[in-house]
Order: C-alpha cells, then structure tokens, then sequence
C-alpha cells in the first residue's frame, strides 16, 4: 500500500492528529515514524510537513527537526482577532457570489439549528454550527479565502475549546440573519451581522491547554504514538 496515499491525504491525517491532541504540541514529527503510523513512504510525509508548516501547525528547530508547533498565548488571542476580520469578510463574498446550492444547505442548516437550541442537544449545535460556518465559507467564490477560513478554524479548534453557549437559541437566530442578508445580497448587512455574531461567541472560547508566554523548551520531546496496525 506505500507510495499509494497523496501527500494531501497524508498532510490532512498529520493536521487531524495535531488538532485532536494525538500529536502533542512541542512533540518531534519524525519522519520513519510517521511514515509507519501512516502506512506511507518517506516522500509524502516531507511534503506534508513542509505544507503543514506553511499552514503553522509545525515548526523546524535546531538539532530537533520537525516540531508540532505550541502557539503562544499571543498567538492564541492573534486567531480570535483574524476571525474578526476574515469571517465577516467571508460573509460580504458569500452574499455577491453564493450559488443556490449554497443557499438551500444553509437553510437546512439554520433549520436544524434553531431545532436543536430548542430541545437542547449541545453535541449536534457544535457540529451544526461548523457545518454552517464551513459551508459559508465554501460559497464565497474564492478558492484562496475558502482554504483561509477554513485553515482558520482548524487552528481555532486546535487551541481553544468551545463551550456550549448559554444563548443558542439567540445564536442560531444570528445565523438565521447573516443567511437571509447573504440570500438577499447584501454584502454590508451580511459583513455587519457575521462581525456582531463573532463578536457575541468570544465568551464560549476557552483555551485547551495552558500556553506558553516566553521562550519555548530547546528539547521537545518525541513522539511516541504507537503505531497503527
């Protein structure tokens, strides 16, 4: 089966294990062993790496190699502050260039919503609530704001926590709002309701793990995942 698994697949296994904890921050990524965990050659490893890297999910040190990267507190408040202004921005490109594709999924959505907030299931409200956020930001109409948004998400996933908010039912309202503004068009209405609902989440984001503020550990440590059969 080596040699047969994209560098792609390989990178998006890689980024899952990151995001789930599987792969610890600060812990070695070395490459053999990956390769056995993943059931692949050497070759798309390195290459998801290096994409991973670019994306800031992994690091290179000195006498170390190939690092899970561990944001700082800095960098943590940086993702909630970026949301700020690119997912608004997403909504704005939703509402001039969405498809009716888009629109009727986002319906669906919003529907199952605001089901859910009022006989209260938390579980599907966290998944519902990236469905919709993820499928906005696969109707902007732009590849390049498309892989931003939603490598923005995965990095606000891998450091914080999402507490079920005591408000879904208002939540699911403001989904509802930015969805009718985006069907009718209005970028600035779309752009000024995403901008108040990101602004009224802040409070559901908890950190995961205590982060570091200064200078980080020269000796990470390796990773030992047992491989997988």
């Amino acid at each position: 089966m080596r040699g047969h698994i994209s560098a792609h697949a390989v990178c998006t296994a890689i980024r899952d294990d990151i995001v789930s904890g599987a792969l610890a921050p600060g812990s070695r990524l070395i490459e053999e062993i990956l390769a056995a965990r993943y059931g692949v050659s050497r070759v798309p490893v390195r290459e998801a790496l290096r994409t991973l890297q670019s994306e800031g999910f992994v690091t290179t040190r000195h006498h170390a190699g190939a690092c899970v990267a561990e944001p700082t507190e800095q960098e943590a408040a940086d993702l909630l502050d970026i949301r700020a202004l690119l997912e608004p921005l997403g909504a704005a490109r939703a509402a001039a260039r969405r498809s009716p594709a888009h629109l009727k999924v986002l319906r669906g959505l919003v529907r199952l919503g605001r089901e859910r907030a009022r006989h209260g299931n938390p579980a599907d409200l966290q998944q519902l609530d990236d469905w919709f956020h993820e499928t906005l930001a696969q109707a902007v109409g732009s590849p390049s704001l498309t892989a931003l948004l939603t490598q923005l998400r995965r990095k606000i996933e891998w450091v914080y926590t999402v507490e079920p908010p005591a408000r879904a039912g208002e939540s699911w309202d403001e989904h509802g709002a930015v969805l009718d503004a985006v069907a009718r068009g209005d970028a600035e209405r779309a752009r000024a309701l995403m901008a108040a609902h990101v602004e009224r989440s802040l409070p559901v984001y908890r950190l995961r793990r205590p982060l570091k503020t200064g200078v980080r550990d020269p000796k990470p440590p390796v990773n030992t995942v047992r491989v997988r059969p």
